[in-house]
């Protein structure tokens, strides 16, 4: 259960560490980080839902959504959060705010627009007298309305500015040209964090996390165990990486488990990244909370 905490200026929880492979220990790819009364989500693949209700973070708290891709286990979970979070606020909590790469109106339609996945079941829950009781026993008042996030699609150079934190967007490398990947910085008072999204080193990000606190970033693979892969990053390309943007802490994450998670591999991938890059790093485990200081 999350406890609040006033004195820090951002807290960051990695919901889900691991890749598309089915995994009890890794969900897919997910992130929340707490402002004040802001709860940002960035990514939600298969399993960070259930992570966020580990966490004990009421799903109507959920205010704004970054996804940084369209693969599977990036988003698999978007439903569920979008659904739950309507559905349990009973038209008292704020529509989600959703921002994404093109094309992002496609995704969301593809849900809940009445051609979409769960338009049937949105019909029948704004209709049914059954789901009408329920949405009243909630506070629901009057006839109901079906869910309507708010969608912003973004672009390399973009900027989401809130009241008191801003986001920048980057485009990442990974699958152009039938994917569009994003990176984003969040900034605010004076701390920053970084998400590459799934990007390899190829992707440029070098300047875009220049200095930042925390870098949170892919680490698909031990380099040499694998042919490269310009589209997926390798630990010692990411310890380069992070010593290269002079961050002050790394965020290993999206780690394949059946390569990291054996006797020893972490202590060899450790110890080779730390003869590189000189801060902090942490080995991303679900659920860890990772300081922002």
């Amino acid at each position: 259960m999350i406890q609040e905490k006033k004195e820090e200026v951002m807290r960051l929880w990695l919901l889900g560490t691991g890749t598309p492979d089915p995994s009890l220990n890794r969900a897919s790819s997910g992130y929340l980080i707490q402002i004040d009364d802001d709860y940002i989500i960035f990514d939600h693949g298969f399993g960070a839902y259930h992570r966020l209700l580990q966490l004990g973070v009421p799903i109507t708290k959920i205010t704004h959504v970054f996804l940084s891709h369209y693969h599977f286990d990036h988003i698999g979970d978007l439903p569920r959060l979008l659904l739950t979070h309507w559905d349990q606020g009973a038209g008292k909590v704020d529509d989600l705010n959703i921002y994404g790469p093109q094309p992002l109106q496609q995704i969301i339609d593809g849900c809940i627009s009445m051609d979409g996945l769960f338009g049937p079941d949105l019909v029948a829950r704004t209709n049914a007298k059954s789901s009408l009781q329920v949405y009243a026993s909630r506070g629901g008042d009057g006839t109901r309305a079906k869910p309507n996030p708010k969608l912003q699609q973004l672009e390399k150079g973009d900027i989401v500015s809130e009241e008191n934190w801003t986001v920048k967007v980057t485009e990442g490398y990974h699958q152009q040209p039938y994917l569009t990947p994003l990176a984003f910085r969040l900034e605010h008072g004076g701390k920053s964090i970084v998400y590459s999204g799934d990007s390899g080193p190829k992707g440029g990000l070098e300047k875009f996390a220049q200095s930042c606190d925390v870098l949170i970033h892919m680490c698909h693979y031990i380099n040499g165990m694998m042919d490269k892969d310009e589209d997926v990053m390798g630990h010692i390309e990411l310890a380069q990486l992070a010593n290269n943007a002079n961050v002050k802490s790394l965020v290993l994450t999206h780690m394949n488990e059946a390569i990291f998670d054996q006797p020893g591999i972490k202590e060899k991938v450790l110890q080779e990244m730390g003869e590189i890059y000189k801060g902090k790093i942490y080995y991303g485990e679900d659920l860890m909370e990772i300081p922002v200081i």
